[in-house]
């Protein structure tokens, strides 16, 4: 059992410099009955945009707090102790840039330890201890709340999470061993890996409350009223009841099965390259038993481990990228430039077009107009925009009222002079130079001069097709990702002759969209495809060659990307694919892979078997039949296709750069992370590249000086 009075907590004090801290003021509540709560509020003295953060300093003051009401309790001048945060925040978790600047192993460790040291004592200052999650809650946010002995929520908290999977570590005060003893082991699996590795998903405060995180939930107008009155129930007998608490038999039976199954679950996900999922994962298990204390001391190990590894450094070169450069998109001109847009035009009435138009009326809640060749594909395009809305209505996410103004919102017509009013209009028609000319050729007659055209294309010359236009200065590219309404990037293209009233506008409607906007120069491919399009034209190449399609998938596992290149192609679709592969082909011959067998491959209705986890398999009998027309008969072994993928990415990187497609290496990380999945473990493309050699070999360098890596391997 770790002694953590006994343990000298100086050398990360050193990390306090610049800490902004987050105080711990209390104040004696007296409740109906009497009795006296001392309630402390954490509170950094920011507004609501700087959450309330737990560094060293923050910790130990709140240490000396509670070790301050651990007396009073024995004085008897308390009957419980309250926690509860600034407006909106409770907290937003540990202090990150804190951590990633420990030094050693040890430091890290003691981080882990000063954590479990201060939450820890919220349950045995020998009275009752409440957590009041009056707003966002996330890690060591959560963990205060899982070492009090009781919990509330407002319900219009923000969000709840356990995110520190997504950010290559693990719940380290606590979160791993309380959770799966508090609300069982497959609702602590969901929250703690399954949820971080579906994009970071967050719960909301009703989850929380459903899953037995939380003991009470209240509505905002009186949430500390009510949150007190019930402590008060509670300090008088009220019984909570926690229906999700895990029992002898789920112990004994259910939990090892699950652990079983989830482990099966991340190798078919995600393959075996991410470590802290397998090492929460290990801490779920052996949560079944034991003490807490042998809890905190196994979270105390794994912390240290994973803090000081590659991936977690990777990792918070990432959340960086994500959280400060997409928030300041480089190059984007100054937003006052930017024309108000009061209503969309969207040219087409497919799949991708509703998906833009339903986008567009919920975010910017503006009239959104679809055309296309014919009224019945105009009225199925309005239709499947109305079903969504309704699914959303049927879902809670929008009350009656809000449905009916959207719908009410959305257009369609095969007139289209009806886009004379419209601000901003884009296409989503065909991927082909003459057919996207030819609709904006129409359009550009009907609309205002300063109206913005944008184009959708995923890797056509935005400058060829805005050739013909009579004003190929307001055309822009703004090329969505898919699922449009998930993926959060937007790659805007800039023409030599795009003005910077059509830039800015095309950012401001991105911001307005939720979407994070990366300025590109008009190159093949831009950033993302350019750089997928290697990844699938070296699977393609692999698979002609003479290897089997299941071993070039996990040949490309060590690349740690959400998904193989073949499920990936599967996903994006067989025609995109090769159409994609084609332009990048004519555009560089030398550099990039394709097979005129992949368009007989996508006329097929299947082209590839996958696992229950979506994993590809191998071809069907029929693609099969096709590949091996063309196919060689000697396999290529996995280790020559990785490094062949490797040495081609750091090569495409590097050309990119020179060829100034985005400014620097950072923005490519970014489209990466943003519009491909990219792993925040890996930090992108370039620091993987940079840590496996490849830079080196293609160039002679590396992208990033000194190599992102973690303080184990530096």
């Amino acid at each position: 059992m770790t002694n953590y009075d006994a343990i000298d907590f100086s050398p990360i004090m050193d990390l306090t410099e610049g800490e902004v801290v987050t105080h711990s003021p209390v104040r004696d509540v007296r409740l109906p009955s009497g009795k006296v709560l001392a309630l402390i509020t954490l509170d950094n003295g920011r507004d609501h945009t700087r959450p309330n953060t737990l560094g060293p300093a923050t910790l130990t003051e709140l240490g000396e707090t509670l070790a301050g009401l651990r007396a009073r309790a024995a004085a008897g001048e308390i009957a419980a102790v309250g926690i509860t945060g600034k407006q909106y925040i409770l907290a937003a978790g540990a202090d990150l840039s804190d951590i990633s600047r420990v030094g050693s192993r040890d430091n890290a460790r003691l981080i882990a330890q000063l954590g479990h040291k201060v939450l820890g004592s919220l349950s045995t200052l020998g009275v009752p201890s409440f957590a009041f999650v009056n707003g966002l809650a996330l890690g060591g946010g959560v963990e205060i709340a899982l070492n009090s002995t009781y919990r509330t929520v407002d319900a219009s908290a923000a969000a709840l999470a356990l995110p520190e999977v997504f950010l290559g570590i693990i719940p380290g005060w606590g979160g791993a061993y309380l959770l799966p003893n508090l609300i069982g082991i497959e609702n602590a699996l969901e929250v703690v890996i399954s949820n971080p590795l579906k994009q970071n998903r967050m719960l909301k405060p009703q989850q929380a409350f459903e899953l037995g995180m939380m003991d009470a939930i209240f509505p905002a107008a009186n949430f500390l009223e009510d949150s007190l009155r019930w402590a008060d129930a509670v300090l008088g007998g009220k019984k909570v009841e926690r229906k999700n608490e895990p029992g002898k038999i789920e112990r004994l039976t259910k939990w090892p099965i699950a652990i079983k199954m989830a482990r099966g679950m991340l190798e078919s996900k995600i393959g075996t390259v991410p470590r802290s999922p397998y090492a929460a994962l290990d801490l779920l298990d052996k949560a079944k038993s034991g003490t807490r204390e042998e809890g905190f001391a196994r979270e105390d190990e794994a912390l240290a481990d994973l803090v000081t590894g590659d991936q977690f450094a990777a990792s918070m070169y990432a959340f960086d990228l994500v959280q400060k450069r997409a928030k300041r998109p480089v190059g984007a001109p100054d937003k006052t430039l930017a024309k108000k847009v009061t209503k969309v035009g969207i040219i087409g009435a497919g799949l991708m077009a509703s998906q833009f138009a339903l986008l567009f009326v919920r975010k910017l809640q503006v009239p959104v107009l679809i055309t296309d060749l014919d009224q019945a594909r105009v009225d199925k395009g309005v239709a499947y925009i109305h079903d969504e809305i309704g699914k959303l209505e049927a879902k809670g996410r929008l009350d009656a009222d809000s449905a009916n103004k959207l719908r009410g919102l959305v257009t369609g017509t095969t007139d289209k002079s009806l886009y004379a009013d419209c601000d901003f209009v884009i296409e989503a028609v065909f991927e082909e130079v003459g057919v996207k000319q030819a609709v904006f050729g129409e359009i550009e007659k009907i609309v205002a001069e300063d109206a913005i055209l944008a184009t959708n294309t995923s890797s056509l010359s935005v400058e060829e097709i805005g050739s013909k236009l009579a004003h190929p200065e307001r055309l822009v590219g703004f090329h969505f990702f898919n699922p449009v309404a998930v993926m959060p990037l937007i790659e805007i293209v800039k023409t030599p002759a795009t003005t910077d009233a059509a830039l800015s506008t095309a950012f401001v409607v991105a911001k307005g969209l939720g979407k994070n906007a990366v300025l590109t120069a008009d190159a093949p491919g831009f950033v993302v495809n350019r750089l997928l399009a290697k990844v699938m034209g070296e699977a393609a190449r692999a698979v002609y060659e003479g290897t089997p399609v299941a071993d070039v998938e996990k040949a490309f596992g060590p690349l740690g990307l959400p998904m193989g290149p073949f499920q990936l192609i599967d996903l994006v679709g067989w025609k995109v694919a090769a159409h994609v592969q084609d332009t990048m082909v004519h555009a560089f011959p030398d550099r990039f892979y394709a097979n005129e067998n992949f368009h007989a491959l996508a006329d097929l209705a299947e082209v590839v078997e996958k696992d229950k986890g979506g994993r590809v398999t191998g071809f069907t009998k029929a693609a099969d039949k096709l590949v091996k027309q063309a196919a060689g008969s000697t396999p290529t072994p996995a280790a020559e296709i990785l490094r062949r993928v490797q040495d081609g990415l750091a090569h495409e990187i590097r050309l990119m750069l020179d060829e100034g497609v985005v400014p620097e290496v950072e923005d490519i990380d970014l489209c990466l992370i943003l519009g491909a999945g990219w792993p925040f473990i890996d930090g992108g493309a370039s620091p993987y590249l940079d840590r496996e050699g490849a830079s080196e070999r293609v160039f002679g360098a590396t992208f990033h000086t000194p190599v992102i890596r973690g303080i184990a391997n530096a």
